[in-house]
């Protein structure tokens, strides 16, 4: 299997078992160096002794990248804006990360002189499409090296015993029965018990967020202020996004905010149960919701839901560098400018209730919208567009057409007369 034309590697690097496992195997079968990239993009503890780890697993080096800001600010607030949600519930949280992480493996491997990528994903999941689309509008001159369609191993039990067999350092066992992600955004479930969409995820499965029973008694109010959709500060203290996200995860695990527990549709064809937990992304997609209903007319917030289908589809599907994403966020953009405010929101036991929101860009009007007022708007006005708004509905009775579900007896529309 080796190929002259490869002299280094570069591998996007979790330090997982497959991960681990892949860096000996590329040195094995395709004879050249592997240099390992890791991105940095919130999982936190996942980090310790990774480099010691690559290294001993075969590496030349561990190249790591702090990408939590720019993965906050540029793609978590951006699907933010977009009100993107995949299927009625997931919020991208792994979808997001994989093209920023896919983008600076290919930096690196133009740094190092590299002449392929590789990753770790399997042949039956979304992430080998949005790891190598993102190759692909990048730089497709690099050769992209996927191990899980290309060697034997096909179980865990397989790849740690592959791991013992190259004296590879892995804490990974055989009783590890879920598969996880994490990152800033959220921690996803796969795997294990979760393969019957019948059984109740076992509690202890959870790692961020507290079950809604045993969550605080007390609700807690949270005020998050937003500047042209982008969410800017939490009950008036201002923070990198980064930051902002990780405080309000902690706010919302706290109070059993932000389970998502789907069946979904992979890309590939079939579907996959999961569970996710996204504590801060839940209570800012709900924040921002408040707002634009406060600030955006009806025509754009009907329009703008078109587009959040589309947009959630094109991230889940690996399409972030693609050319109708760009427009789509050229369209969203230009929507935001108003998304300035303030909204409020009380939290208790899994439940995000809004209680007040306020912009200076604000549509609503109280001298318009209250009852006892008529000097703004004459009630009688309503009766003429009334009339106007329902003239098809009065030529589809005049014609005699049939109203779906009645039987009721035609009447006699001959005399009919307008009073």
């Amino acid at each position: 299997m080796k190929n002259p034309e490869i002299k280094k590697i570069v591998l996007a690097y979790s330090g997982g078992l497959d991960t681990s496992v892949i860096v000996p195997w590329l040195i094995e079968n395709y004879g050249c160096e592997v240099v390992c990239f890791t991105a940095d993009v919130g999982q936190g503890e996942e980090l310790d002794g990774l480099e010691q780890k690559a290294l001993a697993s075969g590496a030349s080096q561990l190249v790591i990248h702090d990408m939590r800001e720019e993965f906050a600010e540029e793609y978590l607030f951006r699907v933010l804006r977009a009100g993107a949600t995949y299927e009625r519930k997931y919020l991208l949280g792994t979808s997001m990360a994989r093209p920023l992480i896919a983008k600076h493996q290919v930096e690196v491997a133009h740094e190092v002189g590299a002449d392929a990528v590789a990753h770790g994903a399997t042949g039956k999941g979304n992430d080998q499409v949005r790891f190598e689309l993102t190759y692909t509008a990048l730089d497709p001159r690099l050769k992209v090296i996927a191990p899980w369609r290309e060697w034997d191993i096909r179980s865990r039990e397989d790849a740690i015993h592959y791991a013992r067999l190259h004296q590879v350092p892995v804490t990974a066992t055989e009783k590890s029965i879920y598969s996880r992600d994490r990152n800033l955004w959220h921690l996803s479930h796969e795997g294990g018990p979760l393969e019957d969409p019948w059984l109740e995820p076992s509690e202890d499965m959870y790692l961020l967020t507290a079950s809604p029973e045993s969550a605080p008694d007390e609700s807690e109010y949270v005020e998050i202020t937003f500047n042209s959709g982008s969410p800017v500060s939490v009950n008036g203290e201002s923070m990198p996004p980064g930051e902002l996200v990780a405080a309000l995860n902690k706010l919302g695990g706290t109070h059993g905010i932000g389970r998502a527990d789907m069946v979904e549709s992979r890309l590939v064809g079939m579907k996959s149960h999961g569970v996710y937990e996204t504590p801060g992304g839940t209570i800012l997609l709900a924040a921002h919701r408040e707002l634009e209903s406060l600030v955006l007319d009806k025509d754009i917030l009907q329009f703008k839901d078109l587009v959040a289908l589309k947009y959630a589809e094109l991230v889940y599907n690996g399409m972030w560098f693609s050319p109708l994403k760009e427009a789509l966020d050229a369209f969203v953009d230009s929507t935001q400018g108003p998304v300035t405010g303030v909204v409020r929101l009380k939290l208790y036991k899994g439940n995000i209730i809004p209680v007040g929101r306020k912009s200076p860009f604000s549509l609503y009007r109280e001298d318009f919208a209250t009852f006892g007022q008529e000097d703004v708007y004459d009630q009688s006005d309503a009766e003429g567009f009334i009339r106007l708004f329902g003239l098809p509905l009065q030529v589809r009775a005049l014609n005699g057409l049939p109203v779906s579900g009645l039987n009721l007896a035609k009447p006699d529309y001959s005399r009919f007369k307008r009073d």
